[in-house]
Protein backbone atom coordinates (compact mmCIF):
# COMPACT_ATOMS: atom_id res chain seq x y z
CA UNK A 1 0.00 0.00 0.00
CA UNK A 2 1.23 3.45 -1.27
CA UNK A 3 2.21 6.27 1.34
CA UNK A 4 -0.09 9.36 0.84
CA UNK A 5 2.02 12.07 -0.97
CA UNK A 6 4.48 14.16 1.12
CA UNK A 7 3.25 17.39 -0.18
CA UNK A 8 -0.44 16.62 0.56
CA UNK A 9 0.69 15.36 4.06
CA UNK A 10 3.03 18.62 4.19
CA UNK A 11 -0.46 20.66 4.41
CA UNK A 12 -3.19 18.57 5.53
CA UNK A 13 -3.26 20.55 8.77
CA UNK A 14 -4.26 23.70 7.12
CA UNK A 15 -7.66 21.43 5.56
CA UNK A 16 -10.35 22.70 7.81
CA UNK A 17 -11.23 20.52 10.79
CA UNK A 18 -14.12 17.92 10.05
CA UNK A 19 -14.90 19.64 6.81
CA UNK A 20 -15.71 17.39 3.46
CA UNK A 21 -12.77 16.64 1.13
CA UNK A 22 -12.57 15.49 -2.57
CA UNK A 23 -9.97 13.01 -3.43
CA UNK A 24 -10.10 13.30 -7.21
CA UNK A 25 -8.85 10.39 -9.69
CA UNK A 26 -8.09 8.47 -6.44
CA UNK A 27 -6.64 5.34 -7.64
CA UNK A 28 -6.55 3.05 -4.87
CA UNK A 29 -7.62 5.67 -2.26
CA UNK A 30 -4.39 5.94 -0.20
CA UNK A 31 -5.32 9.97 0.22
CA UNK A 32 -9.26 9.21 0.98
CA UNK A 33 -7.68 6.97 3.78
CA UNK A 34 -5.41 9.08 4.62
CA UNK A 35 -8.21 12.32 5.55
CA UNK A 36 -10.93 9.67 6.83
CA UNK A 37 -8.40 8.49 9.69
CA UNK A 38 -7.77 12.58 10.25
CA UNK A 39 -11.89 12.79 11.04
CA UNK A 40 -13.13 14.13 7.55
CA UNK A 41 -15.67 13.06 5.16
CA UNK A 42 -14.04 11.88 1.91
CA UNK A 43 -16.05 11.77 -1.37
CA UNK A 44 -13.64 9.88 -3.78
CA UNK A 45 -13.85 9.97 -7.38
CA UNK A 46 -12.24 7.41 -10.26
CA UNK A 47 -13.01 5.35 -13.29
CA UNK A 48 -12.15 2.01 -11.65
CA UNK A 49 -13.14 2.19 -7.79
CA UNK A 50 -12.75 -1.60 -7.41
CA UNK A 51 -9.56 -1.14 -5.51
CA UNK A 52 -11.23 0.98 -2.49
CA UNK A 53 -12.30 -0.71 0.41
CA UNK A 54 -15.65 1.02 1.38
CA UNK A 55 -15.27 2.96 4.80
CA UNK A 56 -17.88 5.02 6.61
CA UNK A 57 -17.54 8.39 6.10
CA UNK A 58 -16.43 7.67 2.19
CA UNK A 59 -18.70 8.55 -0.11
CA UNK A 60 -17.23 6.34 -3.39
CA UNK A 61 -18.44 7.65 -6.74
CA UNK A 62 -17.30 5.90 -10.09
CA UNK A 63 -17.30 8.39 -12.58
CA UNK A 64 -14.97 8.89 -15.88
CA UNK A 65 -14.01 12.32 -15.85
CA UNK A 66 -13.17 12.66 -19.26
CA UNK A 67 -15.89 10.95 -21.21
CA UNK A 68 -17.63 14.21 -21.95
CA UNK A 69 -20.03 13.52 -19.13
CA UNK A 70 -21.40 16.72 -17.22
CA UNK A 71 -19.36 17.22 -13.55
CA UNK A 72 -20.34 15.21 -11.21
CA UNK A 73 -20.21 17.40 -7.78
CA UNK A 74 -22.48 20.19 -9.27
CA UNK A 75 -22.62 22.79 -6.53
CA UNK A 76 -21.03 21.03 -4.26
CA UNK A 77 -18.19 23.11 -2.08
CA UNK A 78 -15.42 21.02 -0.20
CA UNK A 79 -12.41 22.07 2.67
CA UNK A 80 -9.78 20.08 0.14
CA UNK A 81 -9.67 18.99 -3.11
CA UNK A 82 -6.67 16.89 -3.29
CA UNK A 83 -5.85 16.03 -6.66
CA UNK A 84 -2.43 13.34 -7.25
CA UNK A 85 -0.90 12.27 -10.02
CA UNK A 86 -3.03 13.06 -12.81
CA UNK A 87 -4.43 15.72 -14.96
CA UNK A 88 -7.10 16.60 -17.47
CA UNK A 89 -6.69 20.40 -17.92
CA UNK A 90 -10.58 20.70 -19.04
CA UNK A 91 -11.14 20.40 -14.80
CA UNK A 92 -9.06 22.73 -13.50
CA UNK A 93 -11.24 25.67 -13.29
CA UNK A 94 -14.44 23.06 -12.09
CA UNK A 95 -11.88 22.04 -9.12
CA UNK A 96 -10.90 25.43 -8.28
CA UNK A 97 -14.47 26.49 -7.90
CA UNK A 98 -14.92 23.19 -6.01
CA UNK A 99 -12.49 24.70 -3.07
CA UNK A 100 -15.21 26.06 -0.20
CA UNK A 101 -14.42 29.74 1.21
CA UNK A 102 -11.53 28.57 3.77
CA UNK A 103 -10.89 25.42 2.22
CA UNK A 104 -7.42 24.38 -0.14
CA UNK A 105 -6.91 23.19 -3.38
CA UNK A 106 -4.29 20.40 -2.82
CA UNK A 107 -2.58 19.14 -6.01
CA UNK A 108 0.74 16.85 -7.35
CA UNK A 109 1.35 15.95 -10.26
CA UNK A 110 4.00 15.38 -13.35
CA UNK A 111 5.15 18.18 -15.25
CA UNK A 112 7.37 18.95 -18.15
CA UNK A 113 10.57 17.53 -18.02
CA UNK A 114 9.24 14.36 -16.32
CA UNK A 115 10.11 12.75 -19.77
CA UNK A 116 14.14 12.22 -19.06
CA UNK A 117 12.70 9.52 -16.24
CA UNK A 118 9.78 7.47 -17.79
CA UNK A 119 6.40 7.56 -17.78
CA UNK A 120 3.82 9.77 -18.05
CA UNK A 121 6.26 11.39 -20.98
CA UNK A 122 3.10 12.57 -22.92
CA UNK A 123 2.94 16.56 -22.78
CA UNK A 124 -0.86 16.29 -22.93
CA UNK A 125 -0.48 14.58 -18.87
CA UNK A 126 2.48 17.21 -18.03
CA UNK A 127 2.13 20.15 -16.38
CA UNK A 128 3.82 23.18 -17.92
CA UNK A 129 5.75 26.04 -15.63
CA UNK A 130 3.39 27.99 -13.67
CA UNK A 131 0.35 25.97 -15.09
CA UNK A 132 -1.17 25.88 -11.58
CA UNK A 133 -0.58 29.15 -10.25
CA UNK A 134 -2.16 30.39 -13.73
CA UNK A 135 -5.20 28.16 -13.18
CA UNK A 136 -5.85 29.67 -9.73
CA UNK A 137 -5.19 33.23 -10.00
CA UNK A 138 -7.93 35.45 -9.34
CA UNK A 139 -9.64 32.79 -7.38
CA UNK A 140 -6.87 30.95 -4.65
CA UNK A 141 -4.24 32.41 -3.01
CA UNK A 142 -1.20 30.94 -3.18
CA UNK A 143 -0.01 29.55 0.21
CA UNK A 144 2.79 26.86 -0.99
CA UNK A 145 3.83 26.30 -4.89
CA UNK A 146 7.08 23.82 -6.33
CA UNK A 147 8.15 23.15 -9.60
CA UNK A 148 10.83 20.93 -10.37
CA UNK A 149 12.71 17.43 -10.03
CA UNK A 150 12.49 15.54 -6.83
CA UNK A 151 13.99 12.39 -6.10
CA UNK A 152 12.05 10.00 -3.85
CA UNK A 153 9.63 7.72 -3.68
CA UNK A 154 11.66 8.26 -7.45
CA UNK A 155 12.73 10.64 -9.32
CA UNK A 156 10.84 12.61 -11.46
CA UNK A 157 9.54 16.34 -12.64
CA UNK A 158 6.63 17.57 -10.61
CA UNK A 159 4.51 20.45 -9.81
CA UNK A 160 2.37 21.46 -6.43
CA UNK A 161 0.51 23.65 -5.12
CA UNK A 162 -1.29 24.56 -1.98
CA UNK A 163 -4.16 27.12 -2.58
CA UNK A 164 -6.29 28.65 -0.28
CA UNK A 165 -9.82 29.96 -1.13
CA UNK A 166 -10.18 33.10 1.42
Amino acid sequence: MQDPSPWICQFADLVPQNGPVLDLACGSGRHSRFFLDRGHQVTAIDRDVEAIDPRDGLEIMPCDLEDGSPWPLDQRRFAAVVVVNYLYRPLLPLLVRAVAPGGLLLYDTFAVGNEAFGRPSNRAFLLRPDELPAAVEGKLAVLDYFHGRIETPKPAMRQQICARRD
